[in-house]
């Protein structure tokens, strides 16, 4: 019979949410806190046991597991006085999920060490459907042993778990991750143009490129929206800016060249400035098609519903 913990989850937004509901489908027993009354009442309708503040979330929990958008929230939330790390019981384990800089990350590992609290920075791969269909991937750092006792919590959203170290090594993995997406993205955008150009129907080359070598797992997934011009946010633009800022940031601090980031981090820019920084990422063809001249594609009639 598998054991059933006690965790708590903080950040309820498009990921924090579906893999906190799957953890609490696996029979576990989750209490969560964000601050969007609107995700409060959604994680309650998921079996999530909502509370009023960080002190009673994390109360009697051994594993808490936070995902929020970007530094600032993650220091303001975990660090200083009644802030998240405070709050923790020693001994407990913090699995911090987001995607964030190497520099927060220490910050983090510092007060989580102080407290003693086990910390495991674990990033995910994947998107909204694959956190809800529990497909997501974990790349996780930090004390191997409390990785260990998290699996059976870990397993209920995500496929796999790859410890790659004990200090900051997922963070440096999930930068290079994104930025792969990232440039595969630029390139997506710039390949789907060239074909307009060459007076190529757009659904056949949209079927032609997913079942050729560069039909990755990514591009297959992009390639229905895309069918219907559909730029509703997954990962938005403006996100993957500001993932790209951190790519730019840890690379430099490193000592790698990365002009295709520097690239893509320009492109997005201008999608941001043209209007376009909510739709999903993948909107990069609206960028390369504005450059070559060509007129946006209208969406269908059923697309639009």
């Amino acid at each position: 019979m598998t054991t059933a913990y006690k965790v708590a989850w903080v950040g309820l937004g498009k990921l924090g949410l579906p893999m906190a509901a799957r953890i609490a489908q696996a029979g576990h027993a989750v209490q969560g806190f964000d601050l969007s009354a609107e995700r409060m009442a959604l994680a309650e309708q998921a079996g999530i046991v909502v509370q009023d503040d960080l002190a009673t979330t994390v109360d009697g929990c051994s594993l808490v597991l936070v995902s929020i958008p970007d530094d600032r929230a993650l220091l303001g939330l975990c660090l200083g006085e009644g802030a998240l790390v405070e709050q923790m019981a020693p001994g407990a384990t913090l699995i911090e999920t987001s995607t964030v800089s190497i520099e927060a990350s220490e910050q983090l590992a510092r007060a989580a060490e102080a407290r003693g609290i086990a910390y495991l920075r674990s990033p995910v791969s994947g998107n909204p459907v694959a956190a809800e269909a529990g497909t997501l991937s974990a790349m996780v750092s930090g004390p191997r042993e409390a990785l260990e006792a998290a699996v059976p919590v870990m397993q209920s959203f995500t496929k796999a778990q790859y410890w790659l170290g004990d200090a900051e090594q997922a963070r440096y993995a999930k930068l290079a991750i994104n930025l792969m997406i990232a440039v595969s993205a630029g390139m997506l955008g710039e390949a789907l143009t060239m074909a307009r150009k060459g007076n190529i129907e757009w659904e056949a080359m949209l079927e032609l490129v997913a079942d050729s070598a560069v039909g990755s797992p990514m591009v297959q997934y992009k390639v229905p929206p895309l069918r219907e011009r559909d730029f509703t946010s997954t990962f938005s633009a403006a996100q993957m800016a500001k993932d790209l800022d951190l790519i730019l940031g840890c690379a430099h601090d490193a000592g790698v060249p990365v002009p295709l980031a520097a690239q893509m981090r320009e492109a997005y820019a201008s999608l941001i400035g043209t209007g376009h920084g909510e739709d999903d990422y993948i909107a990069t063809v609206h960028h390369t098609e504005r450059l070559a001249g060509l007129p946006a594609i209208e969406r269908t009639a059923d697309a639009r519903g």
